[in-house]
């Protein structure tokens, strides 16, 4: 057996384990009550260090290897790029204009509030070492923490409110309209810190300007491409065309230092909604979901290991960060929701659902440790805190329609 053939029968071996994981954790995580893509996320942490590692560290580093980590790596960002498209796809912009005022109120509360709560630990913490890297300035520990504090969890806020038939009531409208905008902030934010760290204010007018420009391109000019598509094509050859705009607006915002993410969420509101978003994701969805997001979580797996939080101090810190999450995020987003006429039970609701972090926080991080901003002890409490608020969706949904039978 040669090289070539050798490497690829490993990653064949890597994969069927990553998924075999995933699939087993998202069961039992079912069978909880809980959304099925937390046990994903709970079994990528399984794999690395954490567990894996720390109990046969020879089968993990022999399974996981440092010079095939570009292979994973590589493959979970096609399939993160791949479902934000479909996020994109199935994302409801009218639920955001019909209840904007409202949503808007909600999310303005589920940003400022973690957003203090974060400023005051990212000054405390960038004093001490061993959590932001060397060279990253206040300012920018200031900006990451609130945005990494502040975001939300939109696929895995969807899929909650799927999973449990608020698609389409005023508490699930509302979530998704406020998760939606926290989310635009928070990647405004990264975009800010990253372009900061290059030391070059060009750079960041070249992310944020280029981001804009791509925008208006996508949906302007790209949603007459997609009409033209559907009448003078068949399925296949507009699946075809959707992946190669869609490699190209991962390279272009990636090259712009947004990241391929932002560019396949963009792309995926410019197709017309209807028949042919739906077509999309019926082809895409299954195989993305089953498939390729796992690998993403496995990376971030190997990317986190508890045992780097080893001492009370750390562990205060780590407790600190998650009480400022779900305090900024639970609590402010359930006062604005009050004040917004809400009755008790649905501000919970809505309140429960913004305080989930999952996947979305998942991938800042990791773009955040790729691009040297912060070490891998915080990117390891800042998974706990995302596994730990999201844990707290559904039995907070499941608390709000208690307390809504009782007439709350």
């Amino acid at each position: 057996m040669n090289e070539a053939t050798a490497s690829a029968a490993h990653i064949f071996l890597q994969l069927a384990i990553i998924l075999a994981a995933c699939r087993i954790c998202g069961e039992l995580m079912r069978r909880l009550g809980q959304s099925p893509v937390i046990g994903e996320m709970i079994a990528g942490v399984l794999l690395g260090p954490s567990l894996l590692g720390a109990v046969a560290p020879g089968i993990s580093e022999w399974l996981f290897p440092d010079d095939g980590r570009p292979i994973l790596f590589a493959i979970a960002q096609i399939g993160l790029t791949l479902y934000m498209f479909t996020i994109g796809l199935e994302f409801r912009s009218d639920m955001l204009r019909e209840h904007w005022k409202k949503a808007l109120s909600v999310s303005a509360a589920g940003i400022l509030a973690p957003f203090v709560f974060g400023t005051a630990l990212a000054l405390w913490m960038v004093r001490m070492e061993g959590f932001f890297n060397s060279g990253v300035s206040p300012l920018l520990a200031v900006l990451f923490m609130g945005s990494a504090i502040s975001i939300t969890a939109f696929p895995v806020l969807a899929r909650i409110i799927s999973e449990h038939g608020l698609t389409k009531t005023f508490t699930g409208t509302i979530g998704l309209a406020a998760g939606s905008i926290d989310d635009v902030v928070a990647w405004i934010l990264l975009a800010a810190v990253l372009g900061g760290m290059s030391g070059t204010p060009f750079l960041l007018f070249v992310a944020l300007g280029g981001g804009v420009l791509y925008t208006l391109i996508c949906l302007v000019f790209m949603r007459p491409v997609w009409g033209m598509l559907e009448k003078r094509c068949g399925e296949g050859m507009t699946l075809g065309f959707a992946a190669v705009f869609l490699m190209l607006g991962g390279w272009f915002t990636d090259m712009i230092g947004l990241y391929s993410v932002f560019g396949a969420f963009v792309l995926g509101l410019s197709v017309r909604r209807g028949g042919q978003a739906e077509k999309i994701i019926e082809k895409t969805g299954p195989l993305t979901t089953a498939f390729l997001l796992p690998v993403f979580f496995a990376y971030s797996g190997l990317n986190t290991s508890i045992a780097l939080v080893d001492s009370p101090m750390l562990w205060l810190v780590c407790g600190l960060i998650i009480l400022a999450s779900v305090g900024g995020k639970l609590g402010a987003c359930y006062v604005a929701a009050r004040f917004g006429g809400s009755s008790r039970s649905d501000a919970l609701m809505v309140a429960s659902l913004m305080n989930a972090r999952g996947l979305m926080e998942l991938i800042l991080l990791n773009i955040s440790l790729h691009a040297g901003l912060i070490s891998q002890t915080l990117f390891t409490m800042l998974v706990i805190m995302a596994i730990v608020t999201t844990l707290m969706a559904a039995p907070g949904v499941n608390v709000s329609r208690r307390l809504a039978a009782s007439g709350c």
